[in-house]
């Protein structure tokens, strides 16, 4: 299916056009392509702003740091948006005048949590990428293709591989190799929340080369099948440190899935980890959050069927550098974020629903991914279990690293409706900011013979 968008009296809708399904997806036709230099952004969301204004045209976003707000470079990003005024305050008594706009997991934490709130602030199209990306995405409308039942893609390379998406499964591909800069290293620390309102803090280094942003490379053909090189060292607490996973990502699920490999302290043994995907744990979560749920979603997306719901407006993390300036002791609250530290803006979304397939196993039986026009990533998800009850609720969103520019980040927080438990991970707050031109990182470093050194 085709999903092309439209204009009509003001309003943006989706026409719907049967394409045949094969072993590679239909191309985008060639009139439909000239629409990333028309009426659609290079990434392919609506220039135009909706109809009563409360989203703005995208006018190219923030691509350089504005005058005045004390940018230091090496230093964490001002909010170059500081002095917005808050418009108005979404919270469990007037929720029902806002429906159409909230997530169903919004919503959710406001029933439970009566102390959960959104404060919506103006809408600022801020993303942008550099140009050359931009290049890479018109080409990739051209020649982009899902292989192998899609679980794989082909021709594409740099940006999102389908401006101008045929269906629900191009749009998940979208999220999973947008654009995130080619080679990056940072410190974090993830925090898990417990029932009490109790925490610990997680110190973790990782760094990776997104191979597919590798600007030497012209097509997915060239990258033998691996798409990201990833590396992650555990440097605390003391009982998990020293514990090293790598990750060589697949691009083609059929060729052959997912390697990794973790080593552990304990036994100074480097071990195969086929359990580092899917449903499986994941890696410093507390078993709050799953292996291909890390960044919304990640890895094979072989285990559901994807559909489009449709597109909406909602009202979704975005442009929270308040969030990422705030010291960990303010932003860890007892049942949630301190939401007073968040900012959310009205923007308009693609929902996608991935329902599990039959004969396949996964803890998650359904899963709502709420993915902006703007970034490609997602911004918001809902989880549900066997018993199709909303069991998790994740939310996402940082801001533009507009010195670059580049578009996302902020770090993700799971929560979980049943237990009440919470996580917070890729939080940088007391860290120093994302190196995102890490120039000598090296491929060899991504091998398993290089883990046991990492380990010690």
């Amino acid at each position: 299916m085709l999903y092309t968008l439209s204009r009509t009296a003001g309003k943006a809708v989706i026409g719907i056009t049967l394409l045949s399904v094969g072993t590679a997806l239909a191309d985008v036709p060639e009139a439909q392509q000239a629409r990333l230099d028309e009426d659609l952004t290079p990434l392919g969301s609506e220039r135009a702003g909706n109809a009563d204004g409360t989203i703005p045209a995208w006018t190219g976003g923030l691509t350089s740091p504005p005058e005045g707000i004390g940018y230091e470079k090496g230093k964490h990003l001002p909010d170059p948006f500081a002095s917005d005024e808050k418009l108005f305050t979404v919270n469990g008594e007037n929720v029902d005048q806002y429906d159409a706009f909230v997530t169903r997991g919004q919503r959710a934490m406001m029933e439970r949590h009566s102390s959960y709130f959104l404060d919506v602030y103006p809408t600022r199209r801020s993303c942008a990428l550099p140009e050359h990306v931009y290049k890479a995405a018109r080409r990739n409308a051209a020649v982009g293709k899902l292989v192998a039942d899609g679980n794989g893609v082909a021709k594409a390379i740099m940006a999102s591989p389908f401006p101008i998406p045929n269906n629900a499964l191009e749009i998940v591909w979208n999220h999973t190799l947008r654009y995130r800069g080619f080679k990056l290293q940072r410190e974090f620390t993830a925090i898990p929340v417990n029932q009490q309102g109790d925490f610990y803090q997680i110190t973790v280094h990782d760094d990776a080369i997104l191979r597919w942003s590798d600007p030497q490379y012209t097509s997915a053909e060239e990258l033998d099948n691996i798409s990201i090189l990833y590396l992650l060292q555990t440097k605390a607490p003391a009982r998990s440190a020293g514990f090293v996973v790598l990750v060589q990502e697949s691009l083609n699920m059929a060729v052959e899935a997912r390697k990794a490999w973790t080593y552990s302290p304990g036994t100074r043994r480097v071990r195969r980890a086929p359990t580092i995907a899917y449903d499986n744990p994941g890696t410093n979560s507390d078993g709050i959050t799953t292996s291909d749920s890390f960044g919304g979603f990640n890895g094979a997306p072989d285990r559901f069927n994807w559909t489009v719901r449709g597109r909406s407006e909602k009202f979704i993390a975005y442009n929270n550098y308040r969030r990422v300036l705030a010291p960990y002791d303010e932003l860890v609250a007892e049942k949630h974020v301190n939401q007073s530290l968040m900012r959310y803006e009205r923007h308009r979304v693609w929902e996608i629903v991935g329902d599990l397939k039959d004969n396949y196993r996964h803890v998650y039986a359904k899963r709502v991914f709420y993915i902006d026009e703007d970034t490609q990533g997602i911004a918001a998800t809902e989880i549900y279990d066997g018993r199709q009850q909303l069991w998790r609720v994740q939310e996402l969103g940082g801001g533009v690293q507009y010195e670059l520019p580049l578009c996302g980040g902020g770090g993700d927080t799971v929560y979980d409706l049943q237990v009440g438990r919470y996580l917070m991970v890729g939080l940088i707050n007391e860290e120093k900011p994302i190196d995102f031109n890490a120039a000598h990182l090296d491929p060899n470093r991504y091998t398993p013979g290089n883990m046991r050194r990492l380990g010690r």
